[in-house]
């Protein structure tokens, strides 16, 4: 198969070419670094032998006027390298009779781990611990942490990478373990964990992280009212979505001192800036014209950890992104479908039933 690959890195490139090889699978890879969107889309009308697939990322703009495009060059699959696929329309791809995949598991203890490490960063203060010591500062006034056993930590969101999440606190740290889904996980509760309502989690916690897909239901899930509802100094974590949290209410919050802590891999508004490096532009122009995404940067020093959308960047999750990918396209190439864990239209089709019910 012909394969266009978006918003792609070199580390992107590697890992298709060496995975390629190893599974022999000899598909044809283009790469091309720009996001997919309505403008971009056009450059696959460019090339003489049309592309047989898509495979975009996070932030890649997959909308109906895109789909549109991509059945009108004769694509016939889109298989996105992310286990969510908030970014396309999944009604229109199906309307257009085009199949969508996904990665339904890379490496959930990548991100579980980031999770970890952000609250671990930003209750010890190790980033700013750091930064002292290079510049010959020794003392640790003002970086005073507390323990993590004993501790309510509430996770919003039991899934593969929050049942990780779940375990590594409470056998790892000994935390008091509150969940939230609407499917209670069995092994969770074994384990010790106690399913509650999001509101009892939300004030009973001191830690709250975030590990739900983008749904309607769950945009935004962090709002002026939940945070009213939260412990006063509570620390939040997503390394989820970016749209599961309100920015202007998160900044009121901190502001208050009612979100003690703020710990993300994601930005709602990230696609413009995350993956691109501005650190050269500098001198040129303000690099960064989000305003909440300044304050969020810059606005909170000492209590604010941002990290740009890297939780599942590790060299084990890069070569099952690359490998699942492989799999499907080979799968549809031989059988004219995909498996039922990679199909995002299933997984979409299951999800609206449930939230019917």
């Amino acid at each position: 198969m012909r394969i266009a690959v978006f918003s792609s890195k070199p580390y992107d490139e590697s890992s298709f070419t060496e995975c390629n090889n190893k599974l022999n699978t000899n598909h044809e890879f283009t790469f091309f670094s720009q996001l997919l969107d309505q403008q971009t889309v056009q450059v696959l009308a460019q090339h003489d032998n049309k592309f047989d697939a898509v495979c975009p990322f996070v932030n890649d703009k997959v909308t109906s006027e895109v789909i549109e495009k991509l059945n009108s060059y004769g694509v016939k699959l889109i298989v996105n390298r992310s286990a969510g696929y908030n970014n396309i329309d999944v009604e229109k791809a199906k309307e257009c009779g085009m199949q969508v995949g996904r990665v339904p598991e890379y490496s959930p203890y990548s991100v579980a781990e980031m999770a970890i490490a952000h609250m671990l960063t930003l209750n010890r203060k190790t980033h700013k611990a750091f930064q002292r010591v290079r510049e010959c500062d020794f003392s640790i006034n003002g970086l005073m942490g507390f323990d993590l056993k004993g501790k309510n930590v509430g996770i919003v969101g039991t899934g593969k990478i929050g049942q990780i999440v779940c375990k590594i606190l409470k056998c790892g740290f000994d935390c008091n373990v509150l969940c939230y889904d609407v499917f209670k996980n069995q092994d969770l509760i074994q384990l010790g964990c106690e399913y509650v309502e999001l509101d009892d989690l939300l004030a009973r916690s001191e830690i709250i992280s975030l590990h739900c897909p983008l749904f309607e239901s769950t945009k935004y899930i962090i709002n002026e009212k939940s945070i009213k509802k939260m412990k006063d100094g509570c620390m939040l974590i997503n390394t989820s979505r970016g749209a599961l949290v309100n920015t202007d209410d998160l900044i009121e919050g901190l502001k208050s001192g009612k979100v003690g802590a703020y710990g993300a891999d994601t930005y709602e508004n990230e696609a413009d800036y995350f993956y691109h490096d501005f650190s050269k532009q500098q001198d040129i122009s303000p690099p960064i014209k989000d305003e909440r995404l300044i304050q969020l940067v810059s606005g909170f020093p000492q209590n604010v950890l941002i990290t740009a959308h890297q939780a599942y960047f590790t060299k084990e999750a890069m070569c099952n992104i690359a490998e699942s990918v492989l799999r499907t396209c080979e799968k549809y190439g031989k059988e004219n479908c995909i498996g039922d864990r990679e199909n995002a239209i299933k997984d979409w089709d299951n999800m609206q039933a449930k939230q019917k019910k």
